[in-house]
């Protein structure tokens, strides 16, 4: 039966990697949450002297709150990126330009008659 002994290598190697990846995982939201040095330096001793149970127990105490710092991380990668193609694209709507025209003129920056010029060189 060596088409057996395969496949029980390859869930075995399958699991192995899944584990890495949530130890992995434990361990980066440790050093990403915001509690303090000697409660980070306890979790990581415990995930790595008892490392089934230390990420069980993580898991179950911190599970909700290392969902909330992971798309916190996600939405601010997101809109990271949006502002850089945004930036790196040089792409504006008459709608940004005319709020920056207004801000201007509000702040004092430009004068009525600027400001009357400058919209109607955005808008025509």
């Amino acid at each position: 039966m060596p088409v057996l002994d395969v496949l029980f290598s390859m869930l075995f190697f399958f699991l192995f990697i899944a584990w890495i990846w949530v130890l992995i995982s434990v361990i980066g939201d440790i050093f990403r949450s915001d509690m303090g040095g000697a409660a980070k330096a306890v979790w990581v001793l415990f995930v790595m002297l008892l490392p089934w149970l230390g990420v069980l127990i993580y898991l179950i105490a911190n599970g909700d709150a290392m969902t909330e710092r992971t798309a916190k991380q996600a939405a601010a990668m997101e809109e990271a990126q949006r502002a850089y193609i945004k930036d790196a694209a040089g792409t504006t709507s008459p709608a940004d330009e005319l709020t920056k025209l207004a801000a201007l003129k509000d702040s004092g920056a430009i004068s009525d008659a600027e400001y009357q010029k400058l919209r109607a060189q955005v808008i025509g």
